[in-house]
């Protein structure tokens, strides 16, 4: 089967984010909870892979941490659930005038809601099954490194960050517009993501599961864990809520708008859904 060509993905853009837009709250923020739960899966298998990469050469550790993190995109697109990031597109929805400002942000928040909700509830069931103690702590060390990394980005670069993430992320999404059956979705899917990861670009869902565990083990690991680890869990000062919900979710989140809304949906919409005079 022929895929659809990129006029025709705008038009289906638009009817996806219409029903989307129309899904009742509960629907909405139930599938916010299993979208963030399948980024937070996404999330488990990457830090997972990148435990005791180091010895890999540098790109292509964090290639193959990218790669094995798509799997969270997958679930969302092929299993059904609602993204935050991904659903920056009901902006063309938006743009086009078929759908109200109030149910845009409606649908925006409820699943913002609904994916931090399954992003942290992952993350604490994670914690509890000790994944953090695999492989003589070294899963729990790439966890705490990947947390800290987030946390030391300065507002600018965290906002750049997000933007350039979710525009590949919306693009993963836009590609699958095109797709007929399921194999071409993940085809879609993977590279992109793959991208903004190993490029080392800010989710604000990812993140969501990303540091809350990291924030779980520093204040619940047990001595053997820190034992294991060769270090004390007051080296691990910089982690903290806070700075978390300040310094990286707010810009991040931010970003992800701008990069997902802006620069994928609002130019796809510009280009091909535009109004049009004569």
């Amino acid at each position: 089967m022929d895929a659809l060509l990129p006029p025709e993905m705008a038009d289906k853009a638009v009817q996806i984010g219409v029903g989307k837009a129309g899904l009742d709250a509960t629907s909405t923020f139930v599938l916010g909870v299993l979208a963030g739960a399948f980024i937070g899966l996404g999330a488990v298998f990457a830090t997972t892979a990148a435990a005791g990469a180091g010895d890999l050469p540098f790109g292509v550790a964090r290639t193959l941490v990218g790669v094995v993190f798509s799997l969270g995109l997958v679930l969302v697109v092929v299993g059904g659930a609602e993204l935050f990031t991904g659903n920056n597109l009901v902006i063309m929805a938006w743009a086009s005038g078929r759908v109200k400002t109030r149910a845009l942000l409606r649908n925006w928040a409820l699943v913002f809601a609904g994916n931090t909700v399954g992003a942290v509830g992952t993350a604490a069931l994670v914690f509890a099954a000790a994944h953090h103690e695999l492989g003589g702590a070294q899963v729990g060390a790439a966890a705490l490194a990947i947390a800290e990394s987030k946390l030391q980005l300065g507002f600018v670069e965290a906002v750049a960050r997000g933007i350039l993430c979710n525009a590949l992320v919306c693009l993963a999404v836009w590609l699958t517009f095109s797709a007929r059956t399921v194999g071409g979705k993940i085809l879609a899917i993977v590279p992109p993501i793959a991208a903004f990861v190993a490029a080392g670009f800010e989710h604000s869902i990812a993140n969501l599961y990303f540091v809350p565990v990291a924030l779980m083990i520093q204040a619940g690991a047990g001595p053997e864990f820190w034992a294991a680890l060769g270090q004390p869990a007051s080296d691990f000062v910089g982690l903290s809520l806070a700075s978390f919900l300040l310094h990286n979710l707010l810009p991040v989140t931010l970003g992800n708008i701008l990069g997902g809304a802006g620069l994928v949906g609002g130019v796809y919409w510009l280009v091909y859904l535009r109004p049009r005079r004569g």
